[in-house]
């Protein structure tokens, strides 16, 4: 009888058709100018993902049958399980190594056992960093073959169960993005948030680091980030900034940021970990937070926020706050939050330029990018 574990980031396989991919990105765009309508709006800006091979991260399934198991994931139609022996949007690193590395895992009884869930991570420079996901404890026996698997592939393994975290070498991949001809290079953690489309991911840099000159072009000033993540935007844009302030609340993000800080020789930037209700709180002189004891926010000359949150968009106090900046760029990965928070911030600011990113082809989801400008 085999076994089969939901996971919900991967249950559905887009149905990757590259002939159809300009018809797709036009739908997708003029659903989003029919819904921003309300918005006095200047013309949308598009750009494009590649039409296949986009993703860097994949998660799958693991189903086993006797002695064999295979990757598999849910149709997001009928609901029903299928079995996935290539996957055209993930990265060519992906598809590269995938089979193989399942044939490699059926030939260990100690390799596949219990093992319900494969992750990989990989970059444009085709490293690649796998995750084995397993219900039980991990041993010796384990590390020994898995190594062995990690040097035959030339990869990067992780195993991990309940409790248990094993790395035989490393738990990250370093990424390397190339924006206005320059390369940022960016060590990207298993298990945290990362761009999925990193060749959309260098569009969206290039197209804030375009607008951050034109800010800038005229004037010193300085930059707030919220939900700076790893420091993802916080590297290209703070060139364009005598200083640069940025919060993020998760502390694996936090390390890495402060890790690409040093990667790309970024030294004008200070990082606290705050959530963006707190940040506010001591922009509004609120409260008093330890973890910005060192940092004095009157010295800070701010003409620009920059805020990338997450689904939910920005909460009440947020976007009073971000009302008070004479430029807002704003990223957002739902339109839907987006269009709302914007109901609040048009009230005192305009829409100076609105972008789209087609970080993922053949689905619904939009990645969006606003400057708004004071009135």
């Amino acid at each position: 009888m085999g076994r089969f574990y939901l996971i919900t980031s991967a249950m559905s396989l887009p149905t990757v058709q590259p002939e159809r991919y300009e018809q797709q990105l036009a739908q997708k765009a003029s659903s989003i100018c029919s819904e921003f309508a309300e918005f006095d709006m200047p013309e949308l800006e598009l750009f494009r993902s590649r039409s296949d091979h986009y993703r860097m991260r994949a998660e799958f399934h693991v189903w086993h049958e006797g002695d064999h198991c295979y990757y598999r994931m849910f149709d997001p139609q009928t609901r029903q399980p299928f079995e996935v022996t290539s996957f055209p949007s993930g990265s060519e690193t992906i598809n590269r190594l995938m089979m193989p590395l399942m044939e490699a895992i059926i030939t260990s009884s100690h390799l596949k056992k219990r093992l319900f869930q494969v992750e990989f991570l990989t970059t444009q420079t085709k490293e690649a960093l796998v995750s084995l996901i397993y219900h039980r404890q991990l041993d010796d026996q384990w590390k020994q073959e898995a190594t062995a698997l990690q040097e035959q592939f030339g990869i990067a393994i992780i195993g991990r169960a309940r409790k248990q975290k094993l790395v035989l070498d490393k738990d990250y991949v370093t990424e390397t993005l190339t924006v206005d001809g320059k390369p940022f290079h960016y060590t990207q953690v298993e298990n945290s948030f990362t761009q999925p489309n990193a060749s959309v991911n260098e569009h969206m840099l290039a197209w804030a680091s375009g607008t951050a000159r034109a800010i800038t072009s005229d004037r010193s000033s300085d930059l707030l980030e919220l939900y700076c993540g790893n420091g993802n935007f916080t590297c290209v844009l703070a060139r364009h900034f005598t200083r640069v302030l940025a919060t993020e609340i998760a502390k694996t993000s936090v390390h890495s940021a402060r890790e690409n800080f040093k990667l790309n020789n970024v030294e004008n930037v200070e990082i606290a970990r705050l959530s963006s209700e707190e940040l506010t709180q001591a922009m509004n002189r609120e409260r008093a937070f330890r973890r910005l004891s060192e940092i004095d926010l009157d010295s800070y000359d701010f003409s620009t926020i920059l805020v990338d949150p997450p689904r939910a968009g920005l909460d009440e106090g947020t976007e009073k706050l971000v009302q008070n900046f004479d430029n807002i760029l704003y990223i957002s990965c739902n339109p839907e939050t987006l269009r709302k928070n914007l109901s609040t911030i048009c009230q005192t600011h305009r829409i100076e330029k609105i972008a789209l990113f087609d970080q993922f082809p053949y689905t619904h989801h939009a990645e969006m990018g606003v400057h708004l400008i004071r009135k």
